[in-house]
């Protein structure tokens, strides 16, 4: 029965405490316990078997003893508070105000767990999301309703190209405005107060939700918090009608988290340490990003994650791969030459450009132009791979223009500054600039038409 507390645990291990379970507990309900000088802690249950129930507190377990603490189920998941005044504000992992401002004044409660989607009320996403960065927009276009991730590795600018992203984006065929829902797990307090201080600095701070977990929080608040941030953003986007993008940080520490919490458990290993439902796990998440039936609003996901020694093959990144709608690959040599962004050209991919471009969406030519600067870029790998075994001055002429093409391909297409805000158009002029540099028959994956129509005018400038 809700509100009676049972006194004595059975164990205490880390922030894992076992009790004997009431008969009415269940999994991801909420529980309090209290030390015997009457402190009370929130946990959570995450586990349950006939005798026992398994309880990870939110935060230290410091002075819980056997015999003479307490235990109270409240019987209800963990909920968070949502209403329009989430808009502008700051909250912890656990949704609790952290911006000196009180609790948002709304009694609506939701379950941060989140209610699965039926899958015949998805709308296949379509609309073009404008983002003003060239390496995205012209080779990786982001949609509308899509989840498509930022691989990065340690000491690259995944956080200044998010903020970038958050800045600029808008539909290209609509006056409606976004709303950002941001999520930073295990975050150090500088790459918080960059956030906020970038935001504020735009402008933008007061169309933003921000749920920061910081590095020194329990490892159970940043399983939540990914929880928390999208549970505002379906309420947002599916009960206001707002279209939301949705940025977490970092997934990789939230499965450090996950493995953390597992191994504490005792639960048997799956790769590298992590529990074998990771793949569920993250599933849980990245699914709750698209768009439904009877609703014009909309989530769009960018989760960033650090790919550990910059292996694009560790089974985070690997897991997410399988589940998200591409990736956007930040590449450490172009960094290490002063290129931002540094977006790989090759690994980097959104399969659902190609429904999202093309006439009256971004412009007819643009996805043979995007098609063409791919192969023409992938060539250009293949030919400074030669150089370095036979030399630059043995090569072919038509390979030096290759090479031209690609370092003017990576200096003036995919570099830009960080508050440089381009247009779809100005990004596919600027692709046919690079691609004027080479012969005419070598655009071999481009409409006559189109280069008929558009090369020319860039050869005269």
């Amino acid at each position: 029965m809700k509100g009676i507390e049972y006194r004595g645990i059975n164990s205490v291990d880390g922030p894992i405490v076992a009790v004997r379970r009431s008969e009415n507990v269940s999994y991801g309900e909420v529980v309090y316990v209290r030390d015997k000088s009457g402190e009370k802690r929130t946990g959570r249950v995450i586990d349950v078997s006939e005798k026992y129930a398994v309880v990870q507190i939110f935060g230290t377990t410091t002075g819980i003893d056997l015999d003479s603490s307490s235990i109270e189920f409240l019987e209800e998941p963990l909920e968070l508070r949502v209403g329009e005044e989430l808009l502008g504000r700051i909250f912890n992992g656990l949704g609790e105000p952290i911006d000196g401002l009180p609790q948002i004044a709304s009694s609506k409660k939701v379950n941060v767990n989140g209610n699965p989607i039926n899958p015949y009320a998805r709308i296949y996403p379509r609309d073009f999301i404008q983002t003003g960065i060239s390496s995205i927009d012209g080779m990786n276009t982001l949609i509308r309703g899509q989840k498509l991730p930022i691989f990065s590795g340690n000491g690259l600018p995944h956080n200044k190209l998010a903020a970038q992203i958050i800045r600029q984006a808008r539909l290209k065929n609509s006056d409606d405005q976004f709303v950002m829902v941001f999520a930073g797990m295990g975050i150090k307090y500088d790459v918080a107060r960059f956030f906020v201080k970038t935001f504020e600095e735009s402008g933008v701070l007061s169309k933003v939700v921000m749920f920061q977990s910081l590095a020194d929080a329990p490892s159970i608040e940043r399983i939540i918090t990914p929880r928390c941030a999208l549970t505002a953003a379906e309420y947002l986007a599916y009960e206001k009608g707002m279209h939301v993008l949705v940025v977490l940080t970092d997934m990789t520490n939230y499965c450090e988290a996950l493995r953390e919490i597992s191994t504490t458990r005792g639960e048997v290993p799956g790769r590298k340490g992590y529990p074998g439902y990771l793949y569920s796990d993250l599933a849980e998440i990245y699914e709750r990003a698209g768009r439904i039936k009877d609703s014009e609003g909309s989530i769009t996901q960018i989760p960033i994650l650090t790919m550990p020694n910059d292996d694009i093959s560790h089974p985070i990144p690997d897991l997410t791969g399988y589940i998200t709608e591409g990736q956007i690959v930040l590449d450490r040599e172009l960094s290490q030459k002063g290129m931002y962004p540094p977006v790989a050209g090759l690994p980097s991919l959104s399969r659902l450009m190609k429904d999202g471009i093309g006439k009256e969406m971004t412009r007819e030519d643009h996805a043979g132009v995007s098609s063409q600067l791919f192969a023409a870029y992938s060539k250009v790998k293949s030919i400074r791979n030669l150089a370095a075994i036979i030399g630059e001055e043995e090569l072919s002429d038509q390979d030096k223009l290759y090479l031209n093409f690609g370092n003017h391909f990576e200096t003036e297409f995919l570099t830009q500054g960080e508050y440089e805000n381009r247009t779809i158009e100005q990004t596919l002029d600027l692709g046919w600039k690079m691609l004027s540099l080479l012969p005419r028959e070598e655009l071999t994956r481009i409409k006559t038409e189109l280069i008929e129509k558009y090369l020319p005018a860039v050869e005269q400038k």
